[in-house]
């Protein structure tokens, strides 16, 4: 699911990034014995994630507050749709809202987002999955956020599988070379995957027998040949300029695996509310 320990690391750097010295607005207002109720409340469409990491925004300002999940990470909701309900002492409440808010409304908009292009490959054997245009410092929960809303996960950071681009291609001098240098240094558990720009590249990656071969940045035709090439000796992922419009297209044709960027680095956060309704 995700790395509670991280969690907290992420949770304590928003509150401290939030109040550093604390709350003037309501220390100032609100007496130190004051309990509320406040409720989560959807304002737009979408699909919910992130819900027990609101959650652990408020047990970590404070133990006692109640936190109760209406919905569950997954579920659409509609506009005006309860999410949770709080309970607790309202000055923690009230310093824990912007970043319970901040954080589950990102996730929301990411999860929301990748439900829409799971639901446009589900009838083909094609994962969509994400890639490192995250933001710094939330990689985790927005990765989570992909795999709630029905799409999968490329690799967490540069230490977990090989990638050779095209940068690392030129500064070698060719593919066979590259993949041939990384295969005598990395574990026998460890995939490489190479980037292509054109059929002659697909074959020298062949040739190299590298495992998964990106195809970056092919029109449909020039896809739809390299997967016949291929004929399934590597897994093949279409990647670069994925637009939602192109995507079943791509699907079509066979490839494994397609990778969206806009998944995570521009999509917009979902609408939703705290209100103190006791």
């Amino acid at each position: 699911m995700y790395n509670k320990f991280l969690v907290e690391k992420i949770i304590k750097n928003g509150l401290i990034e939030d109040m550093n010295y604390g709350d003037t607005t309501t220390d100032i207002l609100i007496d130190d014995d004051s309990i509320s109720e406040a409720l989560m409340i959807a304002k737009e469409d979408g699909v919910i994630a992130g819900l027990p990491i609101a959650e652990a925004v408020f047990q970590l300002l404070d133990q006692d507050i109640e936190f109760y999940p209406i919905k569950k990470d997954g579920d659409r909701v509609k506009k005006g749709d309860h999410i949770a309900r709080i309970k607790g002492n309202t000055k923690n409440i009230l310093k824990g809202e912007r970043l319970s808010l901040n954080l589950i409304q990102r996730m929301s908009g990411i999860a929301s987002k990748a439900r829409e292009y799971a639901d446009l490959v589900g009838e083909y054997n094609t994962r969509v999955v994400d890639t490192r245009k995250t933001t710094p410092g939330l990689r985790m929960l927005e990765k989570y956020a992909v795999r709630v809303g029905g799409c999968y996960n490329h690799r967490f950071n540069l230490s977990d599988a090989v990638m050779i681009k095209d940068n690392h291609i030129k500064a070698v001098g060719g593919i066979k070379e590259a993949v041939e240098r990384t295969r005598e240094n990395i574990p026998h558990t460890m995939k490489i995957e190479v980037e292509v720009t054109c059929l002659g590249e697909l074959k020298e990656a062949l040739e190299a027998r590298s495992d998964i071969i990106m195809l970056d940045n092919m029109d449909i035709e020039t896809m739809k040949e390299a997967v016949e090439i291929t004929n399934d000796r590597a897994i093949l992922e279409a990647s670069g300029n994925i637009k939602i419009e192109r995507l079943k297209s791509i699907a079509e044709i066979g490839v494994h695996v397609i990778s969206v960027g806009a998944l995570t680095h521009s999509v917009n956060a979902m609408d939703i509310s705290l209100i103190i309704v006791k």
